[in-house]
């Protein structure tokens, strides 16, 4: 399933959405990330690295949802291993968060290791 355009633009223009995380027995995990847009599909990445108890838990369990401007959106979770999309989401990290000092570590381990696609279910 695809983003539908204005939601995709919505969430590509935040500066950051929050990822909200359920576990099964668990309190649920709500963390503000920072969000990129590649080919019409959107990343975030963990900047804690596997370390991230959210990337963890998005790994494992693979939904959950995310939030902005008062709407929240289910989301599959989707890692990714190419390192040509890598490469791309890297450049956009860079540019877009250039302001920020962090933007640097989100290309860098143990961040560019936990590319996640979010892939919409409604």
């Amino acid at each position: 399933m695809a983003w539908d355009a204005q939601t995709l633009d919505g969430l590509a223009d935040a500066r950051e959405i929050d990822l909200i995380v359920p576990a099964p027995g668990r309190p649920v995990v709500r963390v503000p990330v920072w969000v990129v847009a590649v080919g019409g599909e959107l990343y975030v990445r963990s900047w804690k690295g596997d370390a991230g108890l959210w990337y963890r838990r998005a790994r494992r369990h693979g939904a959950g949802s995310v939030a902005a401007d008062g709407r929240e959106h289910p989301v599959r979770f989707v890692g990714s291993s190419d390192p040509a999309l890598d490469a791309a989401v890297d450049k956009v990290f860079l540019t877009k968060y250039a302001d920020s000092e962090t933007a640097v570590a989100m290309t860098r381990p143990p961040a560019a290791g936990t590319t996640l696609r979010l892939e919409p279910l409604t």
